[in-house]
C-alpha cells in the first residue's frame, strides 16, 4: 500500500491507501537517528520541522503550487491549503474549516474554490500550557490529558483544574462559533458547511452542536486531500 505523511507541529500524521482501502495513524516524530522506511512513501508535506537526519525523499514533497485551490498566498501553511481544498472538493461548496490542533486555524473557502482568508489562535492544549507557564498559581496540565466528558461536566466548576479545562475548551469552541456566525451574517451562503478536523476536533463537536451548529467531523481531511491531489492520485 502507498503511504502518505503530513508532518505537523507536534505529531506526524500517516495514512496507507490503496483503491478504497484507507488506514491512518498519528504519533510523535521518529527518534533522532531512526528514520522511517520510506520505500512505500507516495507523497509527503510538512508544516513543522523535520528531525535532524530524518528527511523524506525530496522529490515526493508536496508544496502549495500542487494544491488546486485558487487565491493561495505564498505564506499559507500547506495544512490549511489541504484542508481548505479537501472541504471544498468534497461538496463543491463554500466551507469554513476549523483545524483544532496545537493551533486553531480557521480557513474560509468560497463556493468557487477560492481561499478567502482565515484566523489563527492557540489551540485548547496550548492555551492550557501557556496559562501554567505565565502565571504563578495555576497548575501545570495533567499528563496525559483526561478525556472530556461533556455530558457529566459542570460548565461552572469550582475547582481550578476543571475551570482551566472548561475555559480553554469553551474558548476554542467560541472562536469557531463566532467565525461561523460572522460569515453567515456578512457573506450568507446556504450551502456553506462547517468542517472540523485536527486532534481536538472531535471533543469540540458537542460544544458546537449545543450552539445549534452541525459541524462535519473529518479527522483525516488533510491526509485525504493529500491523497486526492492530481500530483498524487490515490483517491478519485
Amino acid at each position: 500500500m502507498a503511504q502518505l505523511l503530513l508532518v505537523g507541529n507536534s505529531r506526524w500524521h500517516w495514512a496507507e491507501a490503496e483503491a478504497e482501502d484507507w488506514r491512518s495513524w498519528h504519533g510523535p516524530p521518529p527518534a533522532p537517528g531512526q528514520p522511517p522506511d520510506w520505500d512505500q512513501l507516495r507523497a509527503w508535506a510538512a508544516v513543522g520541522p523535520l528531525p535532524a537526519g530524518c528527511s523524506p525523499p525530496p522529490q515526493l514533497a508536496i508544496g502549495l503550487g500542487q494544491v488546486p485551490l485558487a487565491g493561495l498566498p505564498p505564506w499559507l501553511g500547506i495544512d490549511r491549503a489541504l484542508v481548505g481544498w479537501g472541504a471544498w472538493r468534497a461538496e463543491g461548496a463554500a466551507a469554513l474549516v476549523a483545524d483544532a490542533g496545537t493551533a486553531l486555524s480557521l480557513t474560509w473557502v468560497d463556493g468557487d474554490g477560492r481561499f478567502r482568508g482565515g484566523r489563527i489562535s492557540a489551540g485548547a492544549a496550548l492555551q492550557r500550557r501557556s496559562l501554567a507557564q505565565a502565571t504563578a498559581l495555576l497548575p501545570a496540565p495533567q499528563s496525559p490529558a483526561q478525556p472530556v466528558d461533556w455530558a457529566a461536566a459542570d460548565p461552572w466548576p469550582v475547582d481550578t483544574e476543571t475551570a482551566l479545562q472548561q475555559g480553554c475548551w469553551r474558548a476554542t469552541a467560541a472562536a469557531i462559533a463566532l467565525a461561523w456566525r460572522e460569515l453567515s451574517r456578512l457573506h450568507p451562503d446556504p450551502r456553506r458547511r462547517l468542517w472540523l478536523t485536527g486532534g481536538d476536533g472531535e471533543a469540540l463537536v458537542p460544544l458546537l452542536e449545543a450552539e445549534g451548529m452541525a459541524p462535519q467531523w473529518a479527522p483525516d481531511l488533510a491526509l485525504q486531500a493529500l491523497a486526492a491531489l492530481p500530483a498524487v492520485g490515490l483517491l478519485s
